[in-house]
């Protein structure tokens, strides 16, 4: 017998193309266009090296406090992975165990069903609405657990906390994910639930609002006891995920609100400003409270408009993939830049006007 033949076989995650080109505009992976907080160069610049001899704090201790202080909760409440798609992979091979199949909406976060497969986890994937919107009551039947992005991706689409308390309420016996990654913008976090909701877990990042994706920093928040079930996993696994210079620059980012708050908000102003633009030059999208606005042209395919805007180094995302393939999936960039990009636009379709 063949040693291939043994091999765990999944169709991997794509993630959105990495130009190594300098001066492009990059709008394809949802990525921060402003730097970290500067305490957080003040970290990298001033760490002491000789502590790298020594293995990291397996328990993250000192981020999980400034995280428990930022949102209200217990320490042994916050769990830290090295990137939210870590806590999430975690989380999915923590808590669904059942052969009771685990819900999630057929367009969503396209790593959910790389995760379930991976783990051989069963699963079905209700369709959002024709707003794309989720319906509560598709996720009111029996299952071995949910997970839904808030605001969902690639849709930018947000519901309320009420709209998951409904869900939590009729789902006692599974857990709940809800991911956060784009909350910062807009939206209204399910934190303030897991005090009535024991089966609840919140999952935000440091990737999109705090501008460290690439120093990979996801968390989880819940119960005290589902915490201490990721933690089993998790040091059965690899007890020293995250690093020691990450582990300080996460927590100078945190003790800077301020700034956090100022970035946000001019992402968030940028991102209006935007949608207007769009809306003038006819396309249509979803109300976006992310940092992306998910676009369709009224005339123009979204692949026409994917080529043209690359051939002009200028880098956002499209799938072919059933519903959403007339979509473009546009990152919020600087002012700077998105003005690059709707003058581009302009002249495009006005060209395709006179043509």
């Amino acid at each position: 017998m063949s040693w291939e033949n043994n091999i765990r076989r999944v169709v991997p995650y794509v993630a959105g193309e990495q130009p190594q080109k300098q001066n492009v505009i990059k709008l394809n992976t949802n990525e921060c266009p402003y730097p970290p907080a500067p305490e957080v160069e003040g970290v990298l610049r001033g760490f002491d090296c000789d502590t790298l001899r020594k293995y990291p704090d397996p328990d993250v201790q000192e981020l999980r406090e400034a995280l428990a202080k930022r949102h209200g909760l217990d320490c042994g409440q916050v769990f830290v992975g090295v990137g939210s798609d870590d806590v999430l992979a975690m989380s999915f091979l923590t808590f669904f165990n059942s052969e009771k199949p685990v819900l999630f909406p057929d367009i969503t976060y396209s790593f959910y069903d790389v995760w379930a497969d991976l783990y051989k986890i069963p699963y079905e994937c209700p369709p959002l609405d024709e707003n794309f919107r989720i319906r509560k009551e598709d996720y009111m039947k029996e299952n071995g657990g949910i997970v839904l992005a808030n605001p969902n991706a690639p849709t930018g689409v947000c519901e309320a906390p009420s709209f998951f308390e409904e869900i939590l309420r009729a789902n006692s016996d599974s857990v709940v994910i809800v991911d956060e990654a784009y909350i910062d913008f807009g939206g209204e976090s399910c934190v303030p639930l897991i005090e009535r909701y024991e089966n609840l877990l919140v999952v935000q990042t440091f990737s999109k609002s705090r501008s460290m994706a690439g120093m990979r920093i996801g968390y989880a928040m819940g119960s005290k006891k589902l915490i201490r079930f990721l933690n089993d996993v998790k040091f059965s696994f690899n007890s020293y995920t995250m690093n020691a210079v990450t582990i300080k620059a996460g927590v100078a980012s945190v003790e800077n609100e301020d700034y956090f708050k100022r970035i946000t908000a001019k992402i968030t102003a940028t991102r209006e400003y935007t949608k207007k633009r769009l809306a003038a030059l006819d396309f249509v999208f979803p109300d976006s409270k992310t940092n992306f606005i998910f676009a369709a042209h009224q005339r123009v395919p979204a692949q026409e408009l994917f080529d043209a805007l690359r051939a002009n180094e200028i880098y956002v995302r499209h799938w072919n993939k059933p519903r959403i393939a007339d979509y473009l999936r546009i990152s919020i960039g600087t002012d700077e830049e998105m003005e690059t990009v709707l003058d581009f636009l302009e002249k495009y379709l006005k060209g395709k006007q006179k043509g």
